[in-house]
């Protein structure tokens, strides 16, 4: 009796976050989501994360949620709603529902309510790191290996444990760990914790670069620029000499910059002039997304509809699908079901109602969010995370949409990023 008095206390003092650093983790195993499109272990555990928040607050009898953060997060309630009721079926419409309030509802809720105090944000912020860490070295070992996802012919794309189908994945995640690591050495915590954050967002740079995403190296650049002119023109100085010094040795003194890599970078300014097929496929699938709008511009096609009315509004420059193999994987050709663009696919399923909701939060989230970093509220680092993560979202989602397994971390983010716009600054949250 007396061992087990002992260790309640001890139980009631762990984090109620590490059912979402659980979340966080379990991406590093080598498991796709079950079967296609299916839902797969983080999916389980997010789930699980919920039901634990609410229990929590039942148990606590708290408040769920501020009046703003109600607003803010329930907004895309109303469009998924009208959406849902105009899907081709009653399953589809659900199915579609369901996803979307996991990933920006529920989940992001959950993080919110679950997150305590800065100690608990930063450890989420680590395990991100952790996570990034340990996908990226899978990913470098792929490319010196050449094991990696099938790339211009050779399987030397970095994709970790996400396989060729998902080759978007490790991408991702590094690019939120290197998001982390810098708003964590960009704020006030003891030196040799913002030095190993420094060091960390350095070493990820390699991962990322072999992960031959355009995308992510957009959304990561632009993200690490606003992070280096809220902390100040100084730090930002500082930092950027550090990260241009790193190039210079990573692409120079180890030869990391291939004829490949080179040419993939210089391809960013010729999606326009000279565009290959995978972006000649997206614009035409953008161009198909807008027609569905016009064709129900408040409500959209419905959930889940865009598969389903791609063919009628797409051109004949549509490819057949998009070739994938390597990474352990046999050569798949896997149809192109998305616009690859989050805003036109909210707009083509749920219109213009849709959109407004769901975009419409993600603004006002990150008004919140900077408007606490400029004020220097305290937490600096947490602010300079939150406003990272929640702007290489926003970035993102113009030439990316949500679907596979790194898609909850998605989630994960908006809960991180509403808990430091939309939390008050006093009580607990503000002592430490």
């Amino acid at each position: 009796m007396t061992s087990l008095a002992l260790t309640a206390p001890r139980a009631r003092s762990l984090s109620p976050v590490l059912p979402v650093a659980a979340v966080i983790a379990v991406l590093g195993l080598p498991l796709g989501p079950g079967g296609e499109g299916g839902a797969g272990p983080a999916d389980a555990l997010s789930a699980l994360a919920v039901l634990y928040c609410a229990i929590r607050l039942l148990r606590d009898r708290r408040r769920p949620l501020s009046r703003t953060a109600a607003v803010v997060l329930g907004l895309p309630v109303v469009g998924l709603a009208v959406a849902a009721v105009g899907a081709s079926s009653p399953g589809a419409g659900l199915a579609g529902m369901g996803r979307y309030l996991q990933v920006f509802v529920l989940v992001p809720a959950a993080v919110l309510l679950l997150v305590r105090h800065r100690a608990d944000f930063r450890l989420l912020a680590w395990t991100f790191v952790g996570l990034a860490g340990w996908q990226g070295a899978v990913g470098v070992h792929q490319y010196v290996t050449g094991t990696g996802a099938s790339y211009q012919g050779e399987t030397i794309r970095a994709v970790g444990t996400f396989g060729a189908q998902d080759v978007m994945g490790m991408a991702t995640v590094v690019s939120f760990g290197l998001v982390c690591a810098v708003g964590l050495a960009l704020g006030h915590a003891p030196l040799r914790q913002r030095a190993v954050a420094a060091a960390c967002a350095v070493a990820l740079l390699l991962p990322l670069a072999l992960s031959f995403s355009r995308g992510a190296w957009i959304a990561t650049a632009l993200t690490c620029t606003v992070q280096l002119a809220l902390a100040g023109m100084r730090r930002a100085l500082k930092v950027g000499a550090v990260v241009a010094a790193a190039g210079v040795i990573l692409v120079g003194g180890f030869g990391i910059g291939t004829a490949m890599l080179q040419e993939r970078i210089s391809s960013i300014t010729q999606v326009t002039d000279a565009p290959d097929q995978s972006v000649t496929d997206r614009y035409t699938m953008w161009a198909a997304a807008v027609g569905m709008w016009r064709e129900q511009p408040l409500t959209g096609v419905g959930l889940k509809g865009f598969p389903e009315h791609r063919d009628a509004h797409a051109s004949l420059a549509l490819s057949s699908g998009s070739d994938t193999e390597g990474a352990g994987a046999a050569y798949v050709k896997q149809p192109l079901l998305s616009p690859h663009n989050m805003y036109l696919l909210i707009l083509a399923e749920q219109g213009l109602i849709g959109l407004l909701a769901l975009a419409g939060g993600w603004l006002a989230l990150l008004v919140c969010a900077l408007r606490k970093v400029v004020r220097r509220a305290p937490g600096l680092d947490c602010g300079l995370v939150a406003t990272g993560l929640l702007t290489w979202l926003l970035v993102d989602f113009a030439y990316a949409d949500i679907g596979g397994p790194s898609t909850v971390l998605t989630a994960v983010c908006l809960g991180l990023a509403g808990w430091w716009g939309l939390s008050g600054t006093s009580g607990e949250a503000a002592a430490r």
